[in-house]
């Protein structure tokens, strides 16, 4: 990797990717820290106890820790993300986005204006219901009124345009992924308080006094985990079913083609990060509600016994949505029927299958299965840290995993975004004719 990097940096073309894309993630972080009118500034020494554990701790890790600073960033990534999630979802409904989808780069361009769109939508909700809340906690300077609600609003709406405008531009003239570029930056950022929970563990009191043994031990078991889980997801992230194809031999004028053996490789990982940001989307919506809402009313309470991040039953539902979310993605992302047809006007075949409906069931059964164990690797990697804090919740247990509740799938996406990255600056070498990162 760290090669790939290096010989990347000697093409003048890659190397002002890099620039550009360290460029974008720059201004974003400034962005992240530049304070919105009439919001008090004692907000950034008060809202740590709000958002350190629950939701919102996995909300403010997305937006790299502007959330709760209140910040011209703070909704982060959310509105683009969740808009792009609905989209997908009414691209397989509607029959005229499927129509777009298939039309090439004009039908991509009316779906990412109506993405667009949609987030704008989502950013002005999101934003009404954060107003909300910093109300309800005091963190305005002023009462709330009509004009300053407006501002608040337009402003956060504003930031979350922005984002979205910085990650297309990434897209466009950086390198890797823009929204997962810049989830990436947010992770990292959040990633030091990790360290500093670590801290705490081991010593229970201020500095370094109150040193504990079974705290030691835990947060050894901690980074072991955590290397576990590197080597894990690294591992899996390259694995891949090759279904062996066989094109026949045929003569085109003097030249004969076919007649060569290969292979059809499917990703143990197809879906990648996605179903932790989809699910994870998903059941914050009840917990995040009830945060803007207020917890005095009924659903408030019944969701804060029986739905918060440490219970059972959010849990279950969690881990069901990782499943269902990486067959879904799978599902718009690789089509079959549209494999099986290729391989056959190739003249190719896969061995000891028929071409035509029984290539198709073929390649779908190998598919169902290897992402049922690309989705149980996921579903493992995000719940298993979850999973220590609820087990501790209902023993009634000092909570040392707290702070690691969303560990697993923030790690997921930081290493997943790295191996991407790395792949498109590979390529990009690659296209240039570019032949070091291989030595």
């Amino acid at each position: 990797m760290f090669q790939t990097l290096k010989n990347a940096w000697k093409v003048a073309d890659i190397k002002s990717k890099l620039l550009f894309t360290l460029l974008i993630v720059v201004l974003y972080r400034l962005g992240a820290n530049i304070p919105v009118p009439y919001v008090d500034s004692h907000v950034f020494e008060e809202a740590s106890a709000l958002f350190s554990n629950g939701i919102l701790q996995y909300l403010n890790i997305m937006s790299g820790d502007a959330l709760a600073k209140a910040t011209l960033f703070a909704l982060g990534v959310s509105p683009y993300i969740t808009s792009s999630i609905v989209i997908q979802l009414l691209t397989v409904v509607f029959p005229k986005l499927q129509e777009w989808s298939k039309d090439g780069e004009g039908g991509r361009k009316k779906i990412n204006i109506l993405t667009r769109l949609v987030t704008v939508a989502l950013a002005i909700m999101t934003s009404i219901g954060y107003v909300i809340l910093l109300d309800s906690q005091g963190w305005l300077v002023r009462e709330l009124n009509f004009f300053i609600g407006l501002v608040i609003v337009s402003c956060y709406c504003a930031g979350a345009s922005l984002v979205m405008w910085l990650a297309e531009k990434i897209n466009d003239k950086g390198i890797g992924n823009g929204i997962s570029m810049i989830l990436f930056a947010n992770i990292i950022t959040g990633s030091f308080s990790l360290f500093g929970a670590l801290k705490g563990i081991v010593f229970t009191e201020s500095g370094f006094n109150g040193f504990n043994w079974v705290g030691l031990i835990i947060a050894i078991v901690v980074v072991i985990t955590l290397f576990a889980f590197i080597t894990l997801i690294v591992r899996v992230n390259d694995a891949e079913r090759r279904i062996p194809v066989q094109y026949a031999k045929r003569v085109v004028g003097r030249k004969m083609y076919g007649g060569q053996s290969t292979n059809l490789p499917i990703k143990v990982n197809m879906s990648g990060v996605m179903p932790i940001i989809f699910a994870n989307s998903i059941v914050a919506i009840p917990a995040t509600i009830i945060s803007f809402t207020g917890s005095d009313k009924p659903f408030a309470q019944f969701i804060d016994k029986w739905f918060n991040y440490n219970t059972w039953p959010y849990l279950i539902v969690f881990f069901a949505l990782l499943i269902a979310f990486a067959y879904f993605y799978v599902a718009i992302s690789f089509n079959p029927i549209e494999v099986a047809n290729n391989i056959k006007n190739n003249g190719g075949s896969i061995l000891g299958i028929r071409p035509g409906r029984p290539t198709v069931e073929y390649i779908t059964k190998v598919l169902y299965r290897i992402t049922l164990v690309g989705a149980l690797f996921v579903a493992i990697i995000a719940v298993v840290p979850m999973l220590a804090v609820v087990i501790e919740s209902t023993i009634g247990k000092s909570s040392y995993f707290v702070n690691f509740a969303f560990g697993g799938s923030s790690l997921m996406i930081v290493v997943g975004v790295v191996l991407e990255t790395v792949r498109d600056i590979e390529a990009q070498l690659t296209l240039r004719n570019y032949k070091g990162f291989l030595d």
